[in-house]
């Protein structure tokens, strides 16, 4: 049987994509507004935000109405869009130290300073499918909140406040070794430039904090399973709001806003190869938009296995990076869906000549086909 290509026509193409409309819609169920993605899913909108590298949490809520609620697609399409920005001004560096903090934990210290502060997690719930949540009603969420609301004193809240780093404790130890004064600190924009290996960390941590979330945790904890010298310990982890400053055309800084943030500080113990040298603390350093624990948490752990230098591959900055990287792969993996009638059908004719020869060949040998069919089957 002989394959032919196989021509699609715009007219096709537009009906799938109303058929894609129709399985969203077919239900006649409510629409979503964006308010609601943008309130109800927060933590999605915050994970498409950080892969497409845009802060715009009502466009990550547009984009995932769109899909469908498609992570991958939504990502894609919200970076594409990006690209269609001007870039108007670069924000001054950001100070993780000034951040108006939510939510603040660490596993290296039982008491720190300003204290811990568990703010919104489901990290210590069990995990219980919420049968309730089937019947919730406008009453339902306004019954809520005013029990939550109520008894509150506006008046007696503690404001985010600004607290000092966990890691500052081991620093005036002399316990946590900075990162090595010889290091690339060349500022990269990997958005505007093809990034080179060895990458300098900032293009290497800006490469991990767009990166695939699954992506990250499989690597991640591929170091933590031994494929790898890292283990890391959580020395601080905070969610919070940052402010953003731009430097307008006259050079005068200006306040624009604030963005959630995601910062993770992870502590290694770091091996040295003289018998008389002192192990060492070092530290790995994640940093996301939104409330995305986990990625900030890998994001620490892989710039130190990066850093480390080995052969896993954790510790390979190009593995690492390169796929890690959400919507390359996204994209690579489903381009096989596109027509590759031209190439499969070089390989095919390729593969039938091949057969052809072999035969013609065993023919004047005098093989018969059953031996040669025999001679083919693969051994264990």
């Amino acid at each position: 049987m002989g394959y032919v290509a196989i021509k699609g026509g715009e007219d096709a193409i537009a009906q799938s994509n109303r058929l894609v409309e129709y399985y969203r819609l077919r239900d006649r169920s409510e629409p979503l507004a964006i308010e609601q993605i943008q309130g109800q899913f927060r933590l999605l909108s915050d994970k498409i935000m950080g892969e497409a590298s845009l802060y715009a949490p009502e466009h990550a809520a547009l984009v995932i109405k769109q899909n469908e609620g498609d992570v991958f697609e939504s990502a894609f399409m919200l970076r594409a869009y990006r690209a269609t920005l001007q870039r108007r001004y670069w924000s001054e560096t950001l100070d993780t130290r000034a951040m108006f903090v939510r939510r603040r934990i660490s596993s290296a210290f039982r008491e720190i300073p300003g204290g811990q502060i568990l703010g919104p997690t489901r990290d210590y719930t069990q995990r219980l499918l919420d049968s309730s949540l089937v019947r919730e009603t406008l009453g339902s969420i306004e019954e809520f909140l005013s029990g939550f609301e109520l008894p509150l004193d506006p008046t007696a809240l503690a404001h985010p406040r600004c607290l000092p780093k966990v890691i500052d404790l081991l620093t005036s130890q002399g316990l946590l070794r900075p990162v090595d004064g010889d290091a690339d600190r060349r500022v990269v924009d990997v958005t505007r430039e093809a990034i080179k290996f060895p990458a300098p960390r900032s293009a290497s941590l800006q490469m991990l904090a767009r990166a695939e979330t699954g992506g990250l945790m499989a690597l991640a904890y591929s170091a933590q399973r031994g494929f790898g010298s890292t283990h890391a310990t959580v020395g601080e982890l905070r969610v919070g709001e940052v402010p953003l400053r731009v430097r307008d055309a006259r050079g005068r800084v200006r306040h624009v806003g604030r963005i959630r943030l995601t910062e993770a500080e992870m502590i290694s113990k770091i091996r040295v190869r003289a018998k008389d040298a002192v192990p060492y603390l070092s530290l790995g350093y994640g940093l996301c938009f939104g409330q995305n624990e986990t990625k900030a948490i890998c994001m620490g752990i892989l710039d130190r296995a990066m850093r480390t230098g080995g052969d896993a591959p954790c510790q390979s900055q190009e593995f690492v990076l390169y796929h890690t990287e959400g919507i390359e792969s996204y994209g690579f993996t489903n381009h096989l869906k596109l027509p590759h009638y031209v190439t499969f059908q070089s390989g095919l004719t390729n593969l039938r000549q091949a057969v052809e020869r072999r035969d013609k060949k065993r023919g004047r040998l005098g093989f018969g086909m059953s031996d040669a069919r025999a001679k083919e089957q693969p051994t264990a």
